[in-house]
């Protein structure tokens, strides 16, 4: 199994100059294979489409054409096209949409895996050597990454102009001690997760936390781009309006990583505590059609939730049963009793036929859990 860590990077100016050159060449190598397949596609449509041996067999040809792609490292410019021939075998699968020509306004990075020695980090950890760029100096967000499970490493900038880089590494088997309890998990808005045991983890609301402070400067950032059109400046140039939108990068960043942090630490907990995990298969889309409640909502990230808690029972050896929700919150726990639906602000009832007092949302979480543990009974 392999894991990825994220460490953020400081470059120094000619250091930055190189990444920056690099995202052009490995997007300009993409954009011109992908070219040529369309192209040849269009001329006979009979024709199969090439392989990656073929395809990274005119890499030599491109650089005698275009001296400049021998500046960056070599391994990325193959990495790139080998990520093209990737997504054309998904595609003819049927698992994404067909590849799209890269720009230079969107998401940039690039992917160089491990040659020898050319990618590792020094003695303490705050150094890592990368090709083409040598020692840059970097703060992993998990220490002590032995050199030898290091697979690849990917460079990427935010769009709050700050560098990364996501390093690959080969997992050991980490699995944990088994604790034979099953819990059934709930998902909400007043708490983000409320567990069959009766624990509630409360919602952090980060969009209304920062929501004066990211209006102010989207505000801001609207302002100073009318100006510049007006002006007849780019945007590239407009230094004002850059500033004002790194500054909205930076606090939508903040708000994402406070998000990722805070549910990294409860789905950590719950996997430590119980061997099998029982969550609702909720249906964001059509939930967020509540648009009272669609800002509450989409400011959970509930799949982010659901994702993590997947990966982390798979490495832990742990097991997670996804349910269907239906009626979950109309069903007494104690006795089955359907007592139809209820109004949001319904918070606490009784149960009609065995007269059992209910907190809503742990009465939902237990029979979340009931019907996991019938599904894992039938398998």
């Amino acid at each position: 199994m392999y894991k990825g860590i994220e460490c953020k990077l400081y470059p120094n100016q000619q250091q930055a100059n190189i990444i920056q050159m690099t995202f052009g060449h490995t997007r300009f190598i993409w954009n011109q294979m992908l070219g040529m397949l369309n192209e040849r596609y269009q001329n006979n449509k009979d024709l199969k489409m090439l392989s990656y041996s073929t395809l990274s067999s005119l890499i030599p040809q491109l650089k005698r054409e275009y001296a400049w792609l021998k500046d960056v490292d070599s391994v990325a410019i193959q990495c790139s096209v080998k990520r093209l021939s990737e997504t054309f075998d998904r595609f003819f699968k049927g698992f994404c949409r067909y590849p799209k020509f890269k720009s230079k306004k969107h998401h940039q990075s690039y992917l160089s895996t491990i040659r020898g020695q050319n990618i590792r980090l020094n003695h303490n950890q705050r150094y890592i050597k990368l090709p083409k760029l040598g020692w840059v100096k970097c703060k992993p967000s998990v220490r002590y990454i032995e050199n030898e499970r290091i697979q690849s490493v990917t460079v990427k900038q935010r769009a709050s102009g700050k560098y990364v880089i996501s390093v690959l590494v080969a997992s050991e088997n980490q699995a944990l001690a088994k604790t034979g309890k099953t819990i059934g998990i709930d998902l909400g808005v007043s708490d983000f997760a409320i567990t069959s045991d009766g624990h509630k983890y409360p919602s952090q609301k980060l969009h209304l936390k920062y929501q004066q402070q990211l209006h102010y400067w989207e505000k801001r950032m609207a302002r100073r781009r009318l100006k510049a059109k007006a002006a007849g400046i780019d945007l590239k140039d407009a230094k004002n309006y850059q500033k004002a939108r790194k500054q909205v990068a930076r606090i939508h960043k903040k708000i994402a990583d406070t998000r990722k942090d805070y549910i990294h630490k409860i789905t950590t907990e719950l996997v430590k505590q119980y061997d099998v995990l029982v969550i609702e298969d909720l249906k964001a889309s059509n939930i967020l059609k509540n648009h009272k409640l669609a800002r509450s909502i989409a400011s959970q990230s509930w799949r982010q939730f659901r994702v993590l808690l997947a990966y982390k029972c798979k490495i832990y050896g742990k097991e997670l049963i996804v349910v269907n929700p239906y009626k979950t919150s109309q069903k007494c726990s104690n006795c089955g009793h359907d007592s139809g639906k209820k109004n949001l602000d319904i918070r606490q009832w009784r149960c009609p036929s065995c007269h059992t007092e209910h907190d809503r949302d742990i009465n939902a979480a237990k029979n979340i859990r009931n019907i996991g543990l019938g599904q894992a009974l039938v398998k």
